[in-house]
């Protein structure tokens, strides 16, 4: 008997050390209205789905990056999602950790669109955890990245280009994302160790470092190994 309570204390310490690991908090908020998107997101998705979400991106892609301590990571307390009536499909604010998820683009999906909004989440998310290289990461590779989260997490859409498809390897978004997964498989963590890199600087450089390659050359063997 006199064991339990040392269990429950050690079992308390172990709980706290756990919320302390995942410290993020956030905060859902459906500006959408009456809209259709609005009703479709209150009855479809819901606030606590798009918490269980954002939470789950994150760990997800804390793993993705290898950021595996409060060091490797940005200084996030807390991300936003806004539900609203708009254009596109989302974006993110960087400087506050603000999503912003277009209403109308939910409320026109034809397909699941709980996991098309899960992959959004992914996506936008990635962008609150990697790094820009000091704002000179070429735009293609930067969405490129979020979009290799959302494939590594399979929740990647049907409308998506094939492998080797694409015409630059930063063309950015899913032809960026498949070129990354193809680098990925040539050396195990390759975006992760690519996205430390860019923590303070991008070089092109990096594909070198990493691959022995130029990204041109990585490009062109990528090309040629799906025949294209």
């Amino acid at each position: 008997m006199a064991y339990y309570p040392v269990f429950l204390l050690s079992l308390l310490v172990v709980v706290a050390t756990l919320h302390g690991i995942h410290a993020v908090e956030y905060a859902v908020t459906n500006n959408a209205g009456s809209s259709a998107g609005g009703i479709r997101f209150t009855n479809e998705i819901g606030v606590e789905y798009s918490k269980e979400a954002l939470t789950s991106a994150t760990d997800f892609i804390w793993s993705i990056f290898q950021q595996n301590t409060d060091a490797d990571r940005k200084d996030v307390q807390q991300v936003t999602l806004i539900i609203e009536n708009g254009e596109g499909v989302a974006f993110t604010i960087l400087n506050n950790n603000e999503i912003h998820v277009n209403a109308n683009y939910l409320g026109n999906y034809s397909g699941d669109v709980k996991r098309e909004f899960r992959g959004v989440i992914y996506h936008e998310m990635a962008h609150v955890w990697q790094w820009f290289g000091d704002q000179n990461t070429p735009g293609g590779l930067t969405e490129g990245i979020a979009d290799f989260v959302r494939l590594k997490a399979d929740l990647a859409p049907s409308h998506w280009v094939q492998p080797g498809q694409g015409d630059r390897w930063d063309q950015g978004y899913d032809v960026t994302a498949r070129f990354l997964d193809y680098c990925n498989s040539l050396r195990d963590g390759f975006v992760a160790e690519l996205n430390k890199k860019m923590r303070t600087v991008y070089s092109a450089a990096f594909f070198v470092e990493l691959l022995g390659k130029t990204v041109d050359q990585l490009w062109s063997d990528y090309k040629a190994q799906y025949g294209n």
